[in-house]
């Protein structure tokens, strides 16, 4: 249908409003030169030269009612209010020399009483699709009493932003006012800054309200236990939450309020990179007719899609409502949460698979954001290289950490969830030296934390960082569960242990002047080392 957006200062003969996605098929076949169907269905779109997001082009409106709540600084870059009412002028100009506009118009967070409306407005079908599979779907009654959205995403992704005016650094420019509620898009084509923008937003309003916003997935069992799962990329996160035995309320945002757990989102946005079907059936099974395949490789005769074929990108992925996936949870609420669980991919071998966290010690690991990447090889040697990550998410954040991670322990305290830190990197030695932990093993343990009996196990403390670990768990091997008895050398494993915590450390710098006593007692302690031990370290 038809649709006026003189509201919002765009006039276009066509615009179409929530179009359904056999329409927005035609539309990207006819006007978008890259777009194709896949051999199951999917829309195959390219995003152009950006193939991922570009944080270091988000910028953070400076309005005075803010000022003193946003975290301000590398994630929150401050943008004059001048520059944004100038991009906001020029998306709108650009946007209004279009011949067709599509504007989907669909709510982010799946509880009514935190529901949210958004309005995206832009030229492409492609991105039209992609938000109508990623915000949740408003009925027909629903859309006809939609009104006035309360926050507008302008995307006019093909114009390259105005590089004269201040706070604007190069031709990509994605800006957001939380005051006047909305969000402007150019030099970028990538998709997943809309999504993001979304997830920015309700990383704002959600602590308005003393609503706990989170980065993590969500599932619930057969008897309504629920479960999250925080996580930075590789660490498992997708993986271990999709449990054939349990439901899927969501694969990457949610919200935590006294009600109990909700999605944000209405669809996903998967990876497909070297997308195994055996290994990851459920998201194999979702690309067909309604999902859209962004940057893939694909046969131009048959239109099968190479997922190994990484040569537009390695950061191929797919969109599609979270009703692909069959044992979705619709609608996507569930009830408070009885577990927590931080994943973490330990290169450096140092924690344990799986331990217990104090509310103190949440707190200071969901600040820490940490896991451990691979660096690379050097004549045949490796080093692990730490990441933090705020709260697991951080180039999303408004508030500072302190402020979710406050949220989480109220959360906790007030539920009596258990949190546990799972590990599902490295077992005896760092990379090079021991080996991955086995996908059994975690999978064991993430059953043990689910039907009650890991929160049974004794326990003893481990000495670095204070948590409590289980001395037993059906399934895994009970060395297995004390990283330093799985090393070749104790004092190997203490050295490296002293060098984890000093990370930890200088990370958590940047956070200590908000935190409590509390918190920082929460933090981990050098262990003694003995210099002259040093085989078996890499």
């Amino acid at each position: 249908m038809t649709f006026s957006l003189e509201q919002h200062g765009i006039r276009v003969d066509t615009v179409l409003r929530n179009p359904a996605p056999a329409r927005l098929y035609e539309e990207a076949l006819a006007y978008e030169p890259g777009s194709a169907i896949s051999a199951t269905g999917a829309l195959i779109a390219e995003s152009g030269t950006k193939t991922g997001r570009s944080p270091g082009d988000k910028r953070m409106v400076e309005r005075p009612e803010i000022m003193d709540d946003v975290w301000w600084g590398s994630v929150n870059i401050g943008l004059e209010d001048g520059s944004f009412t100038k991009l906001r002028a020029q998306a709108r100009s650009h946007l209004s020399e279009q011949s067709r506009l599509y504007v989907i118009d669909g709510f982010a967070g799946w509880a009514p009483e935190y529901r949210v409306k958004i309005r995206v407005i832009c030229e492409r079908a492609y991105h039209a699709l992609f938000m109508h599979n990623m915000l949740i779907r408003p009925t027909r009654d629903e859309l006809a009493e939609f009104g006035e959205p309360d926050y507008v995403i302008y995307n006019a992704g093909r114009a390259n932003a105005r590089t004269d005016l201040n706070g604007v650094t190069s031709q990509t420019s994605v800006s957001l006012c939380l005051q006047s509620g909305e969000m402007v898009i150019l030099g970028t084509e990538y998709a997943g800054e809309m999504k993001k923008g979304v997830f920015t937003i309700m990383n704002y309003i959600m602590p308005r309200q003393g609503v706990l916003s989170m980065h993590c997935s969500a599932n619930e069992g057969a008897d309504g236990d629920i479960s999250v799962f925080f996580g930075l990329s590789g660490t498992g996160k997708t993986t271990l939450s999709a449990d054939p035995r349990r439901r899927l309320i969501g694969d990457d945002e949610h919200c935590w309020a006294n009600s109990g757990v909700f999605n944000i989102e209405g669809g996903c946005y998967a990876k497909v990179i070297d997308l195994d079907p055996r290994a990851e059936p459920d998201i194999y099974n979702a690309i067909r007719f309604g999902a859209v395949l962004e940057n893939v490789v694909y046969d131009p005769d048959t239109r099968q899609v190479d997922y190994r074929n990484d040569s537009l990108t390695e950061n191929t992925r797919c969109s599609y409502p979270v009703e692909f996936i069959d044992n979705a949870k619709i609608p996507c609420i569930g009830g408070t949460p009885s577990n927590v669980i931080f994943l973490t991919c330990d290169a450096f071998s140092v924690l344990p698979p799986v331990s217990r966290l104090s509310p103190a010690q949440a707190m200071y690991h969901f600040i820490s954001g940490y896991t451990a990447k691979i660096a690379g090889t050097e004549m045949g040697v490796t080093e692990p290289e730490a990441t933090f990550s705020a709260c697991f998410g951080a180039p999303f954040l408004v508030w500072h950490p302190t402020r979710y991670a406050d949220l989480l322990a109220e959360c906790i305290r007030r539920s009596g969830a258990d949190v546990w830190l799972v590990n599902t990197g490295w077992t005896g030695g760092p990379y090079g030296t021991g080996q991955r932990m086995s996908i059994a093993y975690t999978r064991a343990i993430i059953d043990a934390i689910h039907d009650g009996s890991l929160a049974e196990a004794e326990s003893v403390t481990d000495p670095v960082f204070g948590v409590s670990v289980p001395t037993s768990c059906p399934g895994v091997p009970s060395d297995v569960l004390l990283p330093e008895r799985t090393w070749r050398d104790p004092a190997a494993y203490r050295e490296m242990a002293a060098h984890l915590v000093r990370l930890f450390h200088d990370n958590f710098q940047a956070y200590a002047d908000q935190a409590s006593d509390e918190l920082l007692s929460a933090a981990p302690r050098v262990p003694e080392t003995n210099a002259k031990s040093r085989s078996g370290t890499a």
